[in-house]
């Protein structure tokens, strides 16, 4: 998901611990941090939207910010992976869901991933076929199905 939404969940999830583990800024140890800047820029903005506050240098999420977590959350639905890590990957999976579909695009890259598929490219995945019914027909609700191309592989890959 987008690095927006790593921060708003961290916080909203927050199980602090403190020596022996691992934590980020926050002290929660749920995202990786690879770019500062990004990282201060992106808070900022959070700040400035009225999602985190910062009280005496201790972060913390707004009801406005849970409330934006809730809804990214329950807004798409999960589906459990019928694959397996030995099935065999015979279809060829490209993607280019539009930018003001942002996440829509990352949920559909986190059911690959669980669904046993291997990213080529960001937007290119190899895996197991066929998808799910339900996961299929889901793709066609929240209409996004007309961005998805899969093309089925002579000789399964490993």
């Amino acid at each position: 998901m987008s690095l927006t939404f790593d921060i708003l969940k961290a916080m909203s999830d927050a199980r602090l611990k403190y020596k022996g583990v691992e934590v980020n800024g926050f002290g929660i140890p749920t995202f990786l941090i690879k770019n500062k800047q990004s990282f201060k820029s992106t808070l900022s903005r959070l700040k400035k939207n009225g999602y985190v506050l910062d009280e005496k240098g201790m972060w913390k999420i707004t009801p406005k910010g849970k409330k934006l977590v809730e809804e990214r959350i329950g807004r798409l639905q999960t589906f459990k992976s019928p694959f397996t890590i030995h099935s065999k990957k015979n279809l060829l999976l490209f993607f280019d869901i539009p930018e003001p579909q942002k996440a829509k695009r990352e949920w559909l890259r986190n059911h690959l991933i669980n669904f046993n598929y291997k990213m080529i490219q960001r937007s290119v995945w190899l895996g197991p076929s066929p998808l799910p019914k339900d996961f299929t027909e889901y793709l066609k609700s929240i209409k996004i199905e007309k961005y998805i191309k899969t093309y089925k592989l002579a000789k399964d890959q490993n």
